[in-house]
């Protein structure tokens, strides 16, 4: 049985430090067991200023047993899948320990993005191109941040608009947008996949 009183004292304790850490978890609906980890781009990476959403599914173990953690956004990473946004890092699978959290888990995962591990790859593709011509990796990761991971300057009024446009109901748009925490892109998936 997961732990709630621990998740929502979890949940409070990174909401009291989002300022200084721009982490931020959030119950994805009243459910405690699926929830929303938003991480930025480490600084002096291809990922610097993009915003990532992590879905996270806690298990009936836990602390005992990881979260399962998957990025929604996507990331052009070596340990990070391109298609599914399955992350390969030790602490999600054999390493986790009930002392670690939900917060150092994604403070894990966003340290991973700035120190990839191609010898370790979840994606081989990624890893390939990191090890044999690095700068059409930096080039390419960067490019998926720009398009995947930053939240344009748009309005949430324009943003609903562009997707009304789009021949999507408005409310519909509107829910979409808020669900995913106003990033196009994802809310333009949401929309998608029914």
């Amino acid at each position: 049985m997961i732990d709630f009183a621990r998740v929502q004292k979890e949940l409070q304790e990174c909401s009291r430090d989002v300022e200084a850490s721009g982490i931020k978890v959030a119950p994805k609906s009243d459910n405690l067991g699926r929830l929303t980890g938003t991480i930025p781009g480490p600084v002096g990476t291809p990922y610097e200023g993009g915003t990532f959403q992590i879905d996270i599914t806690l298990p009936d173990g836990y602390p005992f047993e990881p979260p399962k953690m998957q990025f929604a956004t996507k990331v052009w990473h070596p340990n990070i899948s391109s298609q599914s946004g399955a992350i390969c890092l030790d602490i999600l699978k054999d390493q986790w320990s009930p002392a670690l959290t939900l917060k150092t888990a994604l403070l894990s995962v966003q340290a991973l993005l700035s120190t990839p591990e191609p010898g370790d790859p979840q994606d081989a593709v990624v890893a390939q191109q990191y090890l044999r011509d690095y700068q059409t990796f930096v080039g390419t990761a960067r490019y998926w941040t720009e398009t995947f991971a930053k939240t344009s300057s748009l309005g949430v009024e324009e943003k609903v608009q562009k997707l009304v446009e789009m021949g999507f109901p408005e409310a519909l748009a509107r829910s979409a947008l808020e669900s995913v925490g106003g990033d196009e892109n994802l809310a333009l998936e949401k929309l998608c996949s029914g």
